[in-house]
This record gives structure tokens, sequence and C-alpha cells, in this order.
């Protein structure tokens, strides 16, 4: 799974710090936390006809992941969504785009570690691009990492930071290995999510899908355990180990991006019969149903 450079995103408006300008000029100070040690907080958004899906979930999840990172300086949740709607507006979107919204601690004074150096407020970047979701839906691949995911006491997975680098060494090892993404594993040995998604299990029409020890509290992943609920489908949340997954009748992955995806391989054992299960199809279509009608009204 490679995503492809899409021509209508050539030509793309971006906001920083609510200026717009062209995606060939824009950029960010070489003193920019983000620059300096992935001193970022961001949240992946999806427009669907006018409306953001979960947009004040995203945008409380941002809140607390700043806050929990001391940063001086949060917009209010007006001038975020201002600043979203201005970036879609000059960009005329309104359908099948994601948006990344990202926040830092701001540039530095000089470089350096030490969050005293920033003494200019934060750095707020919006990029809106025409994408739909990423992964495929005829089933997707994975392989078991050898990166594990990191406990609270080591780095709280509940801030959704924008330094990355263990997730990029296990995509790194998914790409070597010609899968799609991977599974990462925490410092116990059960499954916390693979370097980009929640992952969700189904055995004998029951649902499972790992606690949050090692992973964060995704928005897609609270969304299904919504459905779940409403369509009084069993579903767990509990410690899970790869010889469930293997085991289990059907596998799936969620998250803004990529929305929910079958998983049909892992570690080149077929899972369950190897197509796109009646209950991942289910969940999916009553997904649909919510984006299709729910959201915050954005642009026109």
């Amino acid at each position: 799974m490679l995503q492809r450079f899409n021509e209508k995103n050539r030509n793309l408006i971006v906001n920083i710090n609510g200026r717009l300008v062209a995606r060939e000029e824009a950029g960010v100070s070489p003193f920019d936390s983000a620059v300096q040690g992935g001193d970022a907080v961001w949240e992946g958004l999806r427009l669907y006809n006018g409306r953001i899906f979960k947009l004040h979930e995203h945008l409380a999840r941002l809140r607390r992941s700043a806050s929990a990172l001391s940063f001086a300086e949060i917009p209010p949740n007006d001038k975020l969504i201002d600043v979203i709607t201005r970036t879609l507006t000059a960009n005329q979107m309104r359908d099948g785009v994601h948006i990344r919204l990202t926040l830092t601690r701001g540039v530095k004074i000089t470089s350096g570690m030490d969050p005293r150096l920033n003494q200019s407020g934060s750095t707020l970047i919006v990029l809106a691009e025409h994408k739909a979701p990423v992964y495929a839906k005829s089933g997707l691949t994975l392989i078991t990492s050898k990166m594990r995911r990191p406990p609270p006491e080591i780095l709280d997975p509940q801030i959704h930071h924008a330094n990355l680098l263990n997730s990029i060494l296990a995509k790194i090892e998914a790409n070597k290995a010609g899968a799609d993404d991977a599974i990462m594993l925490d410092l116990r040995g059960f499954v916390a999510e693979t370097n980009a998604t929640h992952l969700f299990l189904v055995r004998q029409g029951a649902v499972a899908t790992s606690r949050v020890v090692a992973c964060p509290e995704g928005i897609t992943r609270a969304t299904v355990l919504e459905i779940c609920a409403a369509e009084k489908i069993t579903c767990h949340e509990t410690d899970l180990t790869m010889e469930d997954f293997y085991r289990a009748d059907e596998v799936f992955c969620t998250g803004t991006m990529g929305e929910l995806a079958a998983v049909t391989t892992i570690d080149g054992r077929t899972v369950g019969n190897g197509q796109i299960g009646e209950m991942t199809q289910r969940l999916s279509e009553q997904y649909a149903l919510r984006t299709a009608t729910e959201g915050v009204p954005v642009v026109d």
C-alpha cells in the first residue's frame, strides 16, 4: 500500500498561523519546535459533504495532548474551526478531503530542547488534501514488528504527539517485508496497534480490541465501540495476543485516514477464509451511515 500523488493537490493552499500560502511556498522556521524535536501535537480530520466527522472529539484530544505537554498557548476551538474553514474555502474543498491539523510549541529564540526557549506562542498548521481512504478495501497484509509500543511511564500514548519515529521504524519493517503495515506489541507482549491504526478482531460473532495501555484512544476506534453498543454487538476491550489474532474469524483496522479496512493476512497466515468478513462489512456500512449524516458543518 503506497499512497500516490493526487494531481488535484498540485496547487494546494496551506494555512500556517492564519496565513494562506501556496504549497510550494509553505514552510516553518528551522527554530520551530516541530523541526527541533518533534515537539508538536496533531489530529487527522476527514471532511464529508461539507462536514467534519467527530470534529469536537478531535479538537478535545488535541487540547488534552497540548495541555499534557504544557503548551503555553492553545488556540480556542472557535479559532481552530475558523482557520480550518478558511483553508477549505481557499481550496474550494467540500468532500473527500483529509485534514492534517498540527499545533507545535512554536518558534524558539535559539536551538535547544528547553521549552523556556519558546517565547512567541504556538505554530498552527492546517494541511487539507484531496484524499480518499488510503487502505485497499480488498484486504490488508500485516506483519508483526520487532518495535514495541512504550507504556505510559515511558511516553504516555494518550498524548497524540508528532514524534512518530517508533511508528516509522515499524513501517520500514512492513515495507521491507512487502506488507501494508506492521502490528506493534506493548512491552508485556500484548497487541497495542499497528504503526498507524487500531486493530479489532472478530471471533464467533463477538468483537474485541486492545485496551488503551500502549495505544491512544482513537476517535474511529471509539466510533466502532459506539456502533457495537447501538447494534447490540458483543464487544470487549481486553489484552489480546498475536495468537488471538491468528485464530480470529475476522480482523480489521480503524483510523480516520483509512476508515475501516479488513485484514486478510497476518505474518503469512490467512485470516479466517481470507475474505472480507460479514461483521467487518456490517460495521463498515454502519460507519459510512454515520459519516454521511453526522459531523460539524464547516463549509457550504
